[in-house]
């Protein structure tokens, strides 16, 4: 994906991505988060992006002096992501030592809470994306101007 001159090939690599980190959720036991993760990032997230990249003109270069400008950033965003990977592994390794490692939550514990529990604030996040959805088809629409 990093590799990729083409944006749109990006985008599909980063799909496929996310549909093998969901194949891994489903390795350690969570079926629920690699269902999400699959139809959420893999299927809605993505196809936003791609939506997105075909929309704007990706055809168009950076200058060279703004070039130089990301590498040095994204050499330092490297290194300290892999400081973060380091740390997380290393916690990881400490509580699997010490049998400190919780069980997964079924995916019918999660739909109880959230259909009795939590149920005014998943209907609330439902219509606010039900505005967003007629807000997007708003502003999609090609208006004629007099």
């Amino acid at each position: 994906m990093i590799l990729s001159r083409n944006q749109a090939y990006g985008a599909l690599y980063l799909v496929l991505a996310f549909a093998g980190l969901g194949g891994l959720f489903g390795l350690i036991g969570a079926p629920f988060a690699a269902v999400i993760q699959i139809l959420v990032y893999a299927g809605a997230i993505m196809v936003l992006f791609i939506f997105v990249l075909m929309t704007i003109n990706v055809r168009t270069a950076f200058p060279p002096e703004r070039k130089k400008w990301t590498i040095g950033a994204a050499a330092i965003l490297a290194v300290l992501l892999l400081a973060e990977l380091g740390l997380a592994a290393k916690g990881f390794l400490s509580a699997s030592s010490s049998g400190a490692l919780r069980q997964s939550v079924k995916a019918a514990d999660i739909g109880k809470l959230l259909f009795s529990k939590y149920l005014y604030p998943f209907e609330i996040t439902s219509i606010l994306i039900m505005a967003a959805l007629v807000g997007a088809v708003v502003l999609s629409k090609k208006r004629d101007m007099p």
